[in-house]
């Protein structure tokens, strides 16, 4: 047993291990924590053994078989880890700075897994639904938000790059992290923004190792729940027009409303459970806060053996042994010195150096190779995947416009006088057209064009119109009686000579059958859920075949996967690929991230996830814009270009190092 441990005795009689035995000999600083209730080192192991007569103490169940006790199994595995890292410390003539690492994940293991491990999870998993919610909530929106606002073609793409942040509030450390008001132009959504660099650390670091792949794995699964979530709910709430509110006849809140604060529950769920969560104690430790480390590691302890049915189990720990330089010191003795905003200074001055040291720090020596490898890995894998997110719903759309355009009737130079129009009109194009008193009463036009057309002496009563234009027309001595047909919005560059527009419908109102064909939410959905398969595959097989397999594996066969898009003619096939594509990388997806928690160490991980984090957005952008631009000209370039990236990030995956038997940092 490593000699910086110390022996207590729980009520099987086993060895309980307590960490920090007094002196600190090694390290420049050792914090005591506070007592278990009760007294002393001596009151803990009377309360431990209390009501136990030695000679009458049941045996272990497996002991009649010669089976070792779970306890005994966890002693002989600590005792072997700590045998090999001393002996990689040794040979590589390495400080003992790292035993906090494996002194934490001993407190992890006798902690166990259960409730509070289980709460976090959902708590955290809501902060991620909320994060995959808002992947898709433009997108479902912003057809409806362009009509209801009467958007021109001009303005329309100012309304999906207008998402801008409008409140941010931030709470120190790994638990609490960025809550963020987003908006944008007349919508305004809450969501949680930066959730996947911290959601995954602080999670990681409540997870004993054995756990930690698996649980992380499962977590990962939340990202598909957003998806479906927001699919779901838009499919069922956004079509249905009845559900808005009127305001009178130019006014409604539509229904793409009501969908934007459903898809704010899961934000909100996230913010309260994340009140009631401990902030990190590994980040407590890291910063000298020893006590208040303790005290949660104390509560992780009693929650989860309470609900096994234990609460007679100890929490042992008494102190723990934790480096501590001269720079800290002098840090702290500049912090609490001078007036109010010289400490203020220090602090923030120091964390903004901290920040800068780290992402510094991440081309050091020991971290340079595993970082640029990483970087590239997420790169390949982000450019190939967001760039076929918007290739799928963009082919769909043009396949859809091919085949509306093979259904146009064109007429040209027409005549029609003194005729009464009482049917609806639909994908036409008229152009050159002479119409004299003709009549349009209680019609639906849709996605009809006038061209160069002249009206004159018509009367427009009760018409209904979507995605319908008059463009260079003459309109003379015409009369529109409640119609949707109003100057701004509909005639285009037309010359107008006594036309008259009586109780007009202004406003630009929805039409849903047209503006939200449920493809759209069917693609999305069906693309979600065809995710579920590998995330509960990659969760069972992260900790049997490893990250790298799992990273290098799913990359290669959706790669493979990427050319039997060179066979989507149809909006089926389209789908059908999509749903196979989705359902091989999202277990890269889980590897990756669950690898990026394990390579860095623990004053870095934030940061460095952070980093990777955008430069996965920025591979996002450059694939979605390259992707875009090929649709409807040819498939191969998009297709190549994927599988490249693929096939170079999955080969490159295995030289990462394997990380499954590793204990947090």
């Amino acid at each position: 047993m490593d000699d910086h441990w110390q022996n207590n005795v729980n009520q099987q009689g086993t060895e309980i291990p307590t960490y920090g035995e007094g002196g600190g000999q090694e390290y420049p600083y050792q914090a005591d924590f506070p007592q278990q209730e009760g007294g002393g080192d001596e009151d803990a192991r009377s309360d431990a053994t209390e009501g136990h007569d030695e000679d009458a103490e049941a045996m272990y169940e497996g002991e009649y078989q010669g089976i070792p006790h779970p306890d005994e199994i966890k002693a002989a595995q600590r005792a072997a880890r700590a045998e090999a890292r001393k002996k990689a410390r040794l040979a590589a003539a390495m400080p003992d700075e790292e035993d906090l690492a494996e002194q934490y994940e001993n407190i992890m293991e006798d902690c166990g897994h259960g409730r509070f491990q289980w709460t976090l999870f959902i708590v955290l998993g809501m902060a991620l639904m909320a994060d995959g919610v808002d992947g898709f909530v433009v997108g479902f929106v912003l057809p409806s938000a362009e009509k209801d606002m009467c958007l021109s073609n001009a303005n329309k793409g100012m309304l999906g790059k207008s998402q801008g942040l409008f409140v941010i509030v931030v709470w120190s450390g790994r638990g609490r992290g960025v809550f963020v008001l987003r908006g944008s132009g007349c919508f305004i959504y809450v969501v949680i923004g930066g959730t996947i660099p911290i959601v995954y650390t602080y999670f990681a670091e409540f997870l004993q190792m054995d756990k930690r792949g698996e649980h992380l794995s499962w977590l990962c699964m939340f990202w598909m729940f957003g998806g479906l979530y927001a699919s779901f709910t838009a499919w069922g709430i956004i079509p249905h027009y009845g559900w808005g509110i009127s305001l009178g006849t130019q006014y409604q809140i539509h229904t793409w409303r009501v969908f934007i604060l459903v898809c704010m529950f899961p934000a909100i769920i996230a913010l309260i459970g994340l009140v009631f969560m401990p902030e990190s104690p590994r980040f407590f430790l890291e910063n000298g806060r020893h006590d208040e480390a303790w005290m949660i590691l104390r509560q992780v302890h009693d929650t989860n053996w309470k609900a096994k049915g234990e609460p007679e189990r100890v929490f042992t720990v008494s102190n723990i042994t934790t480096p501590k330089t001269q720079e800290d010191e002098f840090i702290e003795i500049q912090s609490d010195t001078g007036t109010s905003f010289q400490r203020w200074t220090v602090r923030h001055t120091n964390l903004l150096k901290q920040v800068m040291q780290n992402v510094i720090s991440l081309a050091a020596p020991d971290l340079r190779l595993q970082s640029l490898f990483l970087a590239i890995v997420w790169f390949t894998m982000a450019f190939s995947y967001h760039g076929l997110s918007v290739w799928f719903p963009d082919m769909i759309k043009y396949m859809q416009y091919e085949e509306y355009e093979s259904k146009v009737k064109l007429f040209h130079r027409e005549r029609v006088e003194r005729f009464h129009f009482n049917f609806s009109l639909v994908n036409q194009i008229h152009k050159e057209g002479e119409y004299v008193h003709d009549k349009f009463m209680n019609i639906e036009i849709k996605s009809v064009k006038f061209e160069d057309s002249l009206f004159e002496n018509c009367y427009f009563e009760d018409v209904r119109s979507t995605n319908t234009y008059f463009e260079n027309c003459t309109i003379k001595n015409t009369v529109f009686y409640n119609t949707d047909l109003w100057e701004d919005s509909k005639f285009i560059d037309c010359q107008m000579e006594n036309a008259t527009f009586l109780h007009p419908k202004k406003g630009c109102h929805l039409n849903f059958q047209e503006e939200n064909d449920i493809v759209i939410y069917m693609v999305s959905f069906l693309g979600s859920l065809a995710t579920l398969p590998g995330n509960i595959l990659s969760a069972l097989f992260m900790d049997k075949i490893g990250r790298i397999k799992i990273i290098g594996g799913s990359m290669l066969v959706s790669a493979v996967c990427t050319f039997l898009l060179l066979l989507s003619f149809s909006q089926g096939a389209v789908i059908l690929f999509q749903c196979l594509f989705y359902a091989t990388s999202v277990a890269a997806w889980n590897g990756l991230e669950v690898i990026t928690v394990e390579i860095y160490p623990s004053a870095k991980r934030c940061t460095a996830f952070g980093v990777l984090n955008g430069t996965c957005k920025l591979a996002a952008i450059i694939g979605s814009f390259i992707f875009a631009k090929f649709i409807g000209v040819t498939k191969i370039i998009p297709i190549f270009l994927a599988f490249a990236a693929l096939a170079c990030g999955g080969l490159l995956a295995t030289k990462l190092p394997d990380t499954r038997e590793k204990i947090l940092e």
